[in-house]
């Protein structure tokens, strides 16, 4: 009986989500008709800067039922389609978003890479409002580039995209640690956060366990954390340090990772990957440590509060100025 309960609802779950879609592209599609028609007045000089608030003072009066045809949000229509009625390749896109994710690329972001990274991070991780503020406060689409993930040549082979799925850097701001925390403090405060950490890691990652447990002989070990990911159809060992990445730390992961493999993972589940997650690293150790490495194992460090986002940008700047 409970079978057939879950299967009506979810009947219901994906009726709801399919109308909230179609209602979503038919608002998007309304304000950029709305903001192609006053970009077309204006360009042709027909309309002055009072006659967007004339407009939307007669809109009020007509229609007093309708909201959010104010004069400031009748520009913002105007400039979203401006913004990428040229633009063949992110058109597309923008419709597939909600609108209120489309006004916070729209005014948050700079450039067109960035712009493009967001909407189609949007789509792979639907994010919500306060998901997606809280990825371009944290300069998520700059670490992203800037990122260059240390793994070792196992992952690369076995995992092709690996580098594009984990980052070299997180930020675990929202974890609000004291200046002087432990381990244990870390992992628990993850747990508290779990939905904040999945957000910076990615919604593909779904957690298994704390401390997971495996025996091996008649002992008892425990990781950290364990996760599955869902593209990468494996499972991913995570293991948490409060100091400089330290090559025999490589040593314990490897081990756990044969166990996972021998006892845990299922047939049809890809080899495990492990994450050794550091305050922080030498990038020159990680890669002696690394380079003769047999198993999938990436290592990345976390930042506990917010990175300068300036600074980030600056840097991504010169990059692509030196390519």
């Amino acid at each position: 009986m409970d079978k057939d309960f879950e299967k009506i609802v979810e009947l219901i779950t994906q009726s709801k989500n399919k109308t909230y879609s179609i209602i979503n592209k038919a608002l998007v599609e309304l304000y950029w008709k709305v903001g192609e028609f006053i970009y077309l007045k204006t360009q042709n000089t027909e309309w002055g800067k009072g006659t967007v608030k004339e407009l939307a003072n007669y809109i009020s009066e007509k229609e007093p039922k309708l909201r959010g045809f104010t004069a400031s949000n009748l520009w913002r229509m105007k400039q979203f389609y401006e913004e990428y009625s040229q633009n063949e390749k992110l058109a597309p896109l923008v419709r597939e978003i909600s609108w209120t994710n489309n006004l916070l690329i729209l005014s948050k972001t700079k450039t067109v890479e960035e712009k493009e990274f967001y909407l189609k991070k949007c789509l792979q991780e639907r994010y919500s409002k306060r998901e997606l503020a809280r990825q371009i406060d944290s300069a998520y689409f700059e670490r992203t580039m800037l990122s260059n993930t240390q793994s070792s040549i196992t992952a690369e082979e076995l995992y092709p995209r690996i580098k594009e799925v984990f980052l070299d850097n997180y930020v675990v701001e929202f974890l609000n640690l004291k200046d002087d925390f432990s381990e244990y403090d870390l992992q628990k405060s993850i747990l508290k956060h779990l939905k904040k950490f999945v957000l910076e890691f990615g919604k593909d990652f779904l957690l298994i366990d704390e401390e997971y447990k495996i025996q091996v002989g008649n002992q008892d070990f425990y990781i950290d954390l364990l996760f599955f990911h869902r593209e990468l159809r494996c499972l991913v060992a995570i293991e948490l340090k409060i100091t400089d990445f330290k090559p025999e730390y490589l040593g314990k992961m490897n081990f756990y990772l044969e166990a996972l493999d021998r006892e845990v993972k299922k047939d049809h589940e890809n080899p495990s990957v492990g994450i050794i997650l550091c305050k922080t690293k030498d990038s020159e150790v990680v890669e002696y440590a690394l380079s003769r490495n047999l198993s999938p194992t990436l290592v990345s460090e976390y930042e506990t509060k917010l990175l300068d986002k300036k600074i980030l940008q600056q840097k991504l700047h010169e990059l692509f100025e030196n390519e």
